[in-house]
């Protein structure tokens, strides 16, 4: 088969759309099939195939709502012009999907979709974009949800949608094939009968390191030394102090980007894009995408983090944290040698990090943000503390409630090994990346046959 996957970033991004798509795009290629991404072009690409997958990079951003900016006819052309059998587009609400809504109908492969989770549903801004998604819904050959009971799902029920499947996320058995290392716990100065918890997401609010951290502060672990570690990349979500640097670096990525138009392409081209971006009201109006797109509270974030830091080691009692963006190797170390995985995470849709944690036979503590419960309803390696969500449906985290089911959980050693064991064994059954993509596989193959 040839098959396009479209997916707004892909490596060396990195992030759990870019490692999904990268894991079934691989895959396929493995299993003979001719593998293109459809993707935003990035200037760290190095080449346009990567692992046998050809990269096809665009200069577009945005989507319909925002607007979208770029070379948008181009791709346009591509998807119609290419002998492909199948398409799979990974997530609404991003230029690989909202920039094909006009032209559908003249595609001629095959189309499934991805919607992963419409998070921008309760959203104001997106209301015309959800009055209108129904229709373009209905042009697609099949749908693939991760959650039996979501708003994704549930909004495409009630839309009268029927050709769809219900797929989860997944572990990498290559990955997570590895042996335990030992010495992990010694390279990090953690004795070895100290208790061990880990999170991991990009820092920033959304992802819930604060309240991971505060929550650590509340549980009461009998002054047994517990090292918590808060891993996660900086990235553009921790590395500013201020809207202004936000907006400084936006300009500077946006003077290299006309640079690199101008020396490739001529004058002509980079005066349309500078139109194009001012009718769409895309990155060029700095100050409105750094406030619509950034954490604008940075520093207040990591303020407040550094605070709680310094309350739990002067809180005594053996508590330490480490603030770590450990390369993915020694990060599957951490996975396999904690005694617990920790989420706290305000928005999600289904967390790759769970999958993960159960394929390193280590148990997690969640709150329900996306389907979380289901993933430890299915791997049975999880508890879930209760959490309420706001009208936009970004989960509420207590802190304190989340703090006394950690400690209570961590109090039993024996237990937490039992149910790591479980998640282990069901992961190995069901959720590997190999018996992910037979599915994805027969999907591709069935939608062809009917075409």
């Amino acid at each position: 088969m040839r098959i396009l996957f479209g997916s707004e970033f892909y490596s060396p991004s990195v992030g759990g759309v870019q490692e999904v798509v990268r894991q079934l795009a691989e895959r396929m290629v493995l299993r003979g099939h001719d593998v293109t991404v459809a993707t935003t072009a990035l200037p760290s690409r190095q080449s346009d195939t990567l692992n046998g997958v050809k990269i096809k990079g665009f200069r577009i951003s945005g989507n319909l709502a925002h607007g979208i900016n770029g070379k948008v006819a181009e791709y346009r052309r591509f998807v119609e012009s290419q002998a492909f059998d199948v398409i799979l587009i990974k997530a609404a609400q991003q230029w690989t999907f909202d920039a094909l809504w006009p032209v559908l109908a003249d595609i001629r492969a095959r189309k499934t979709f991805i919607p992963c989770g419409f998070s921008g549903l309760y959203e104001p801004v997106y209301a015309d974009y959800f009055a209108r998604l129904p229709n373009i819904l209905h042009q697609f050959d099949h749908l693939i949800f991760y959650a039996s009971d979501y708003r994704d799902i549930n909004f495409a029920k009630r839309q009268g949608i029927t050709k769809y499947s219900i797929i989860p996320n997944g572990a990498s058995e290559l990955e997570f094939s590895t042996e335990p290392d030992a010495s992990f716990r010694q390279r990090h100065d953690i004795a070895s009968d100290d208790l061990l918890f880990l999170t991991v997401g990009s820092l920033g609010k959304m992802k819930g390191h604060l309240d991971v951290a505060k929550a650590f502060l509340a549980a009461d672990l009998a002054n047994h030394p517990a090292t918590l570690i808060l891993n996660g990349n900086e990235g553009e979500h921790i590395a500013f102090t201020s809207r202004l640097e936000v907006m400084a670096r936006k300009a500077r990525e946006y003077h290299r980007m006309m640079n690199d138009i101008y020396r490739t392409e001529g004058i002509p081209s980079a005066c349309k894009y500078v139109v194009h971006g001012l009718l769409n009201k895309a990155d060029v109006r700095l100050g409105r995408y750094a406030a619509s797109n950034y954490d604008v509270h940075i520093p207040t974030f990591r303020g407040e983090l550094q605070k709680v830091i310094e309350d739990i080691y002067a809180q005594g009692g053996g508590k330490r944290v480490l603030l770590t963006d450990f390369s993915r190797p020694e990060l599957i170390q951490a996975y396999m040698n904690a005694d617990l995985f920790v989420f706290a995470s305000h928005v999600e849709y289904s967390p790759l990090v769970l999958f993960e944690s159960a394929a390193a036979g280590t148990p997690f503590l969640s709150v329900p943000v996306g389907n979380a419960a289901e993933i430890a309803e299915w791997t049975g390696a999880g508890v879930i503390c209760p959490a309420p969500q706001d009208e936009r449906g970004y989960t509420k985290v207590d802190p304190k409630l989340f703090g006394e089911l950690w400690a209570h959980l961590a109090s039993d050693r024996m237990q937490l090994r039992r149910m790591g064991q479980t998640g282990r064994r069901n992961w190995a059954e069901r959720f590997t990346w190999e018996s992910i993509t037979d599915r994805y596989e027969s999907i591709f193959r069935k939608v062809i046959t009917h075409a």
